[in-house]
């Protein structure tokens, strides 16, 4: 009887030992106090100049303390929990620089009827790619969907697959019922007669602004931001807005997302969509939120740069919460139009004749850049066209001659069309760059066509000129004009293969390991955080993005669909149930 009981309590020890030792026990719980070995798996770190593994990684406390070799963890550490890989890939947790709550909130929570599918938490919302099928469409959501009593907001219009649209025609599909829709690009609306009655906006309102067509219901550029703080009680309207936000949420879980910014902070009205935005972060998703100052829109709100520049230097007061804050020292502001709209300015013009429109008159555009960079500020500017970029860096050039700055880290986003040259001067300026790869892939095709012609639509963000200077470079999906997935920013450009399966100019594809720098390391470099975010490194946040496969190990025509299994967010596991 005691040699029986003595060989149980041997073999309890031993089951006790094995589970506190033995790699192949998986704990994945989230009890910050405990501290996590990652194993059995290819663990990729990005840091470095090439694709480098570690063999294990150990969490604690929300940071990493320990990244290396197997052997080596067991030996320095023995009261711990493992998180078995079984095969699958972790990652540094992906960033997403450049993507708007607000926009995604108002998309997500409405309806969408755009030129191609968009996978969203309720399902596919279908693409469509013809005027006919349009109006369809169109007819259909407004005569099953809206209502005369409210604001019916439909999002995704395009005229080069959509046709014309105006007042008129929505006056005659809708009739009574208010109707605003919403451009692809989010630089424009269109709203029909029961709609300007219904939000009580008049012409005289608008009289000076050369940005607004009333006789079609037309508001783009100008004349849209002067409209948009009317809309914001329809728009940020909060049942429907914090179901947008929460919709955004499961995006970016399923997508591997474990923070995300907001350059231009707020798009509409900044107190609602702050405390909007405090809400949806008070239930602890798994991933943090930087809001980067909008020096454009609270110059309009605070009545002037100054102003405005004192409003943004009071932010630090503002109450937030671990997984919500201001970025200091940063600020946004705006060049030309939106490349969706065909409204960013080219050097050589249209092959239509249109013109591209300015989003800050040039003088103010000058005097704000010279402010901000007066003070230190990392400044982050909306560009698209070559025309919109070169008189950025003309104005770097000026500025930086009066007032040279060592690591200013000057950002141009977007990014549409430029050239070799003008990648030559942003690298001796050491101007940065945070990308849409997905403009190659949704407008090259048509753009070759209409606008832009075969040699400019074809070489859309032309990363090889970017890489080849060894200027920082980080890709973003500005949702929503690209979806929230960053292995597929990353997938367009290691393959440059078009919605048509046209693959153009394939000189200008980048390597899987600069491509995948772009959605980690250097995407937290954009926002200046790359010492604690961005690679598996010791005192880093403990942010990892499982997968269920290696993208270094793949057909690169496959990376954009591999699965994301789940995230680790500041040492928490949450599974992707997807």
């Amino acid at each position: 009887m005691k040699i029986k009981k003595l060989i149980l309590i041997s073999v309890f020890a031993f089951i006790l030992f094995a589970c506190k030792n033995d790699p192949k026990t998986d704990t994945s719980n989230n009890d910050t106090s405990i501290t996590t070995i990652y194993h059995n798996g290819d663990i990729i770190t990005m840091e470095g100049s090439e694709v480098s593994y570690a063999e294990t990684i150990i969490e604690q406390k929300g940071k990493i303390i320990f990244v290396g070799s197997k052997e080596q963890a067991l030996k320095d550490y023995k009261d711990v929990a493992f998180h078995d890989l079984k095969g699958q890939t972790l990652i540094p947790g992906l960033i997403e620089p450049h993507l708007h709550p607000s926009l995604a909130a108002i998309m997500l929570q409405n309806e969408i009827i755009a030129p191609y599918d968009w996978s969203i938490p309720s399902g596919v919302k279908k693409g469509v790619q013809t005027p006919e099928g349009y109006i369809d469409r169109l007819s259909k959501s407004i005569n099953e969907k809206a209502n005369e009593d409210e604001l019916f907001f439909i999002w995704g219009y395009h005229q080069l697959w959509h046709g014309d649209l105006n007042r008129t025609m929505l006056n005659e599909i809708a009739k009574k019922k208010p109707v605003a829709i919403i451009h692809r690009s989010f630089h424009e609306i269109f709203l029909n007669d029961a709609a300007i009655e219904f939000v009580g906006v008049k012409e005289e309102d608008f009289k000076n602004n050369p940005q607004v067509f009333w006789d079609k219901g037309h508001f783009y550029e100008g004349g849209f931001l002067a409209l948009v703080p009317t809309l914001s009680k329809w728009m940020l309207a909060p049942e429907s807005y914090l179901s947008g936000l929460s919709a955004m949420s499961q995006v970016m879980l399923k997508n591997g997302i474990t923070t995300i910014a907001e350059p231009g902070f707020p798009s509409i009205n900044f107190d609602m969509e702050l405390n909007l935005l405090q809400k949806e972060m008070e239930k602890n998703p798994p991933y943090s939120v930087y809001l980067i100052p909008n020096g454009t829109q609270l110059y309009s709100m605070k009545g002037g740069n100054d102003k405005a520049k004192a409003f943004i230097e009071s932010l630090d007061t503002i109450q937030t919460s671990s997984n919500l804050k201001f970025l200091p020292n940063q600020v946004k502001l705006f060049s030309d139009g939106a490349i969706y709209s065909q409204l960013m300015q080219m050097k050589d013009g249209y092959i239509d004749g249109h013109s591209g429109e300015w989003m800050t008159p040039l003088d103010l555009l000058k005097e704000q850049m010279q402010l901000y960079w007066d003070d230190n500020y990392k400044i982050h500017m909306h560009a698209n066209g070559d025309l919109g970029q070169q008189q950025v860096i003309d104005y770097v050039r000026d500025i930086h001659a009066q007032n040279p700055r060592k690591e200013h880290r000057f950002t141009l986003h977007h990014m549409g069309y430029f050239t070799r040259d003008m990648a030559s001067e942003m690298a001796d300026l050491g101007i940065e760059a945070s990308v849409n790869p997905y403009y190659l892939w949704a407008l090259s095709d048509k753009y070759s066509e209409h606008g832009l012609g075969k040699d400019r639509a074809e070489n859309l963000v032309a990363l090889k000129l970017l890489t080849e200077q060894n200027i920082p470079l980080s890709f973003h999906s500005d949702f929503s004009m690209a979806p929230a997935e960053p292995l597929t920013l990353a997938w367009t450009a290691i393959n440059r293969k078009t919605s048509q399966g046209s693959k153009f100019s394939q000189d200008q594809r980048i390597s899987v390991f600069n491509s995948m720098k772009a959605i980690t390391i250097d995407a937290a470099r954009t926002l200046n955080l790359e010492n604690e975010l961005g690679s598996l490194r010791i005192g880093k946040t403990a942010n990892f993005t499982i997968l269920e496969k290696n993208p270094f190990k793949i057909n690169p025509m496959f990376i954009k669909d591999i699965p994301v299994i789940g995230v680790v967010y500041k040492g928490n596991y949450v599974e992707n149930k997807e």
